[in-house]
């Protein structure tokens, strides 16, 4: 599935590319990109997702009160 910027009328390539590269990154295609370009264990993945999980959730629970 090609993402494509078509640009408008008036438009600079500049910004016809800060709204490709916004539409990357709402996508999270070059991220799923990083994370690819090395193998990375399955019990790594795990720990990380964890990680993160644990993360929000302490946020959760630390701004919950306010």
């Amino acid at each position: 599935m090609p993402i494509e910027v078509k640009i408008r009328k008036g438009e600079t390539v500049d910004k016809a590319l800060r709204r490709l590269k916004k539409r990357l990154d709402r996508e999270g295609i070059l991220r799923d990109a990083r994370a690819k370009r090395y193998f990375e264990k399955p019990c790594a993945v795990r720990r990380r997702k964890n990680k993160v999980l644990a993360f929000n959730n302490m946020l959760r629970m630390r701004y919950a009160d306010m």
